[in-house]
């Protein structure tokens, strides 16, 4: 064959390749949709979003949705004089490199973290990365894979302090503690994911600061992160209540008195309502005590909002183990409330899971039902679980009430949220908001999973047969 027939057909084969993927570029643009209006104080993303797409940093790949770690770089970039960060899990090193750089520039910057995650990835040993459960193993994995940019299989200190968050916080000292600090037992915990700047600008959000969180699992081609959320408020008054919460956790910081609040230990917080432009936001900070009144608590605040639906009620949750909540939601079923819910599969069909309730079944542990297990008596066809990539879970912690409000935040949807972690609540009155969650919502229950699936089906049987011996 001749050289001029090899590069023809080479040619051949480019273009082939080029009209394909134009073809797969214009089949995915046809599933883009218009981004929807954003309210000027109070602006909505999410790392699944269907009206954008984005170049993913780590591994280079271009997947549907909105880049939550650029939102946070850039946000922390405006910082004039103040970043406050508290986050359960912090590993992206863009994110560490802009608080570097902020306090370089003379911003005062604080973080505070989660004990449980407060170790650099490079600091495990053989030994401790064995003791890991299996998902944080391949986390580890993933991080050394992700960091030995020469494939060496070593890691270098360069190749280290370019790409372990926590280390690169660490050699710029910047403060940071965790719920252990001034030698507190820690809260159940640490599990608020916010960002302060300049006390103007507040970033809530579902995801805590790591690659499977926001972008996906560095050695998953397929995945697309976990499903979450994302808001950027401007609001100085916002701001203020949420500085107010940072402060009782921090105290006076890294040394000296043993002031930090955490958990049970911070004092009873109410609820705060403030009025920005077109929205009602009410904030509520977690846990409350158990001896305390339940209504005044944080899942007091969903159930009340619950309460007040006439219309629709769309749940996306990641843990939904509540079971005044489950009750509530029934009695809004009752009066003809419509209600979809979606629940990470991971945890939607476990003994304690709501979802069975709304589903009128139970599943039982060695013959005994949950304590004030209450299926419902007229159970609803429209609970589920999304179908989401390889290695992905659904994070979100939202609801949509009569497409108008929005509950959100870190908080999942549990006693433990309720009673011993830190967590933060928001209850936002505005369809403009509303819709985003509404579209989301829509996405991930058009490609759902209804029912009780075959497995737990025949579960259900063999318990059944068990019980009855």
């Amino acid at each position: 064959m001749s050289f001029f027939s090899i590069q023809w057909r080479l040619s051949s084969i480019f273009l082939v390749i080029l009209i394909l993927s134009a073809c797969q570029r214009l089949h995915s643009d046809n599933k883009r949709l218009e981004p929807l209006p954003q309210d000027p104080f109070v602006q909505v993303y999410f790392n699944h979003s269907q009206s954008s797409q984005y170049l993913e940093p780590y591994r280079q790949q271009t997947h549907q949705g909105d880049d939550l770690e650029k939102l946070i770089v850039e946000t922390i970039s405006q910082a004039k004089s103040t970043i406050d960060v508290a986050v359960q899990e912090l590993r992206l090193p863009k994110i560490a490199q802009a608080l570097v750089d902020k306090q370089k520039s003379g911003v005062k910057v604080r973080v505070i973290i989660e004990n449980l995650y407060n170790r650099p990835w490079s600091s495990f040993n053989v030994n401790e990365v064995k003791k890991l459960e299996k998902r944080e193993q391949q986390r580890y994995q993933d991080y050394r894979l992700f960091a030995d940019s020469n494939k060496d299989g070593k890691l270098s200190i360069e190749e280290i302090n370019k790409t372990d968050a926590l280390v690169i916080l660490n050699q710029a000292k910047i403060p940071l503690l965790d719920d252990q600090a001034d030698a507190s037992k820690g809260s159940s915990l640490m599990h608020h994911k916010f960002v302060v700047v300049d006390n103007r600008f507040v970033i809530v959000t579902s995801a805590n600061f790591t690659m499977s969180d926001i972008h996906g699992d560095f050695t998953n081609t397929n995945s697309l992160g976990n499903a979450n959320n994302l808001l950027k408020i401007y609001s100085p008054e916002l701001a203020d209540l949420f500085t107010k919460e940072f402060n009782l956790m921090w105290g006076d910081g890294v040394s000296g008195k043993s002031d930090s609040k955490f958990g049970l230990q911070k004092p009873l917080q109410n609820s705060h309502r403030i009025i920005l432009g077109d929205n009602q936001i009410t904030v509520k900070f977690s846990p409350n005590s158990p001896t305390q009144t339940w209504l005044q608590s944080s899942n007091g605040l969903i159930g009340n909002t619950l309460s007040s639906a006439s219309q629709s009620i769309d749940i996306a949750l990641f843990v939904f183990s509540e079971q005044r909540l489950a009750n509530i939601l029934e009695i809004r079923h009752n009066n003809n409330v419509k209600i979809r819910a979606l629940i990470e599969p991971g945890f939607a069909y476990r003994p304690y899971s709501e979802a069975l309730d709304m589903m009128g079944v139970a599943l039982s542990e060695k013959c005994k039902n949950q304590l004030d297990n209450q299926p419902w008596k007229n159970p609803i066809t429209t609970v589920g679980v999304p179908v989401l990539a390889k290695g992905d879970l659904l994070h979100h912690k939202f609801a949509v009430i009569d497409h108008k409000t929005v509950i959100t935040g870190s908080h999942n949807w549990t006693k433990a949220a309720n009673n011993g972690n830190d967590e933060t609540l928001l209850v936002i009155e505005n369809p403009i908001v509303a819709a985003h969650y509404q579209r989301e919502f829509n996405r991930l229950y058009a490609n759902s999973r209804l029912g009780i699936p075959p497995k737990i089906q025949q579960k259900m049987k063999s318990q059944s047969k068990q019980c009855q011996k």
